[in-house]
């Protein structure tokens, strides 16, 4: 299917690549405790760790057995679904195939591993398509148990919401049609870059000097739709985002050096840390097991070095 029709299936879908060396994304070296970039700092004292995340239970509950009582998991399992806030417009991520009209990608994925930690069964999941803009709103109302969107882990974030451990590691930049002279986001001074409200990406090319012209839209695939159409002269986004939309339009490259450093995490909120420490020790037996990293090399492979990063924990 061409670009642009896959490009407008997950536009208007209303339910609930090419591997030469310049689209695939740099990989970037993972900065040591406490010196995260600007973009993860935002809003944070000098104590922030934003790849800190609550340990893992010594024990995990038996899948599909009893869960600790009065704990999150044990609502969950006693209302007999996970309710989840997932992108259906992120393709890798959370996107809906067209050939199945199943949500699909890493996230969708990782969601089902937790179900499976939790019933038994990966199928016990409500799905709930929200825009990046809405991702807090929708956990702080209680409207969902957590929301796995690819969503940067920041400290402003970590004010709101509680995060997981980090599952990916990338870093925004820039993308571009194949034909364009543009080389790092310095190239588009003065220019419409498009990105997502609601992103840290919004608030980089803000700060962006020299400065660019921020188009801010809903969702990733509308800023395709306007890169194809010529009117933006770039997206700009962590690099596993625009490796999705590069899969999607081989007309259009990657292109620049990181310039945000971007780990994710599954968010929930604060009133069940629980929680967190249980979606950790999902996260801990995948990566033991391989299967993060088999997971990774599915959904990325061709697209880059996105290696799931080790784990940092407090107590």
């Amino acid at each position: 299917m061409g670009a642009a029709s896959l490009a407008v299936i997950a536009l208007t879908a209303s339910c609930a690549g090419s591997s030469a060396p310049d689209r695939r994304p740099s990989a970037g070296a993972r900065p040591p405790a406490g010196s995260a970039s600007a973009s993860a700092q935002a809003g944070a004292g000098e104590k922030c760790d934003p790849l800190r995340s609550l340990r893992p239970p010594a024990h995990m509950p038996t899948p599909g057995g009893a869960m600790p009582s009065g704990t999150a998991m044990a609502r969950i399992v006693e209302r007999g679904r996970l309710i989840v806030g997932v992108d259906q417009n992120t393709y890798l991520f959370g996107y809906r195939n067209s050939d199945t009209g199943q949500l699909d990608g890493l996230d969708i994925d990782l969601v089902r591993e937790i179900s499976r930690a939790l019933f038994g069964r990966p199928d016990r999941v409500q799905f709930k398509t929200v825009p990046s803009a809405q991702r807090i709103e929708i956990l702080r109302r209680g409207q969902v148990d957590l929301v796995a969107h690819s969503m940067t882990i920041t400290c402003e974030r970590m004010e709101q919401v509680l995060f997981s451990s980090d599952y990916l590691d990338s870093g925004q930049r820039v993308l571009v049609d194949e034909t364009s002279p543009v080389k790092t986001l310095a190239d588009l001074a003065g220019q419409k870059v498009c990105t997502a409200r609601g992103t840290t990406s919004l608030t980089e090319l803000r700060r962006a000097r020299p400065a660019v012209r921020p188009v801010a839209v809903a969702d990733w695939t509308d800023c395709l739709l306007h890169l194809q159409q010529g009117d933006v002269a770039a997206v700009s986004t962590t690099d596993n985002v625009l490796a999705g939309l590069s899969a999607q339009d081989p007309a259009t490259r990657i292109t620049g050096p990181r310039f945000t450093y971007e780990p994710h995490g599954i968010a929930v909120p604060k009133t069940t840390p629980e929680l967190v420490r249980f979606v950790n020790g999902v996260l801990a037996r995948l990566r033991a097991s391989g299967a993060l990293r088999a997971l990774h090399e599915r959904w990325l492979g061709p697209y880059g070095n996105f290696y799931p990063p080790a784990p940092r924990y407090s107590d």
